[in-house]
């Protein structure tokens, strides 16, 4: 029986792009812990999904820089080597965050 390739892809990314991505994780991650504080001091339900609303958001937004990230570098080169797995990828990528 034949191993499958599991050798995993990676990005490259550059500092700036690092920094850009975790600032906004940071953020993320603090949305997350006030909306769990105002589940443990009972505040009104209101709030706390319009809190969980602004996290869905922020979560949505960066993933929508990453995708652009993603087909603008890796996706572009996949195709330029005419790999037609990358329109699968894309697709399957578009199914999962709409």
């Amino acid at each position: 029986m034949e191993k499958e390739n599991t050798k995993k892809k990676e990005k490259p990314r550059t500092v700036e792009e690092k920094k850009r991505y975790t600032n906004r994780l940071s953020v993320i991650e603090g949305q997350i812990r006030g909306v769990k504080e105002m589940i443990l001091t009972d505040r009104y339900c209101d709030d706390i999904l319009m809190q969980m609303a602004a996290v869905v958001n922020s979560l949505r937004s960066l993933g929508t820089q990453i995708l652009k990230e993603h087909l603008s570098t890796c996706i572009t080169e996949e195709m330029k080597k005419g790999n037609p797995e990358a329109v699968d990828e894309i697709m399957n990528l578009f199914k999962i965050l709409k």
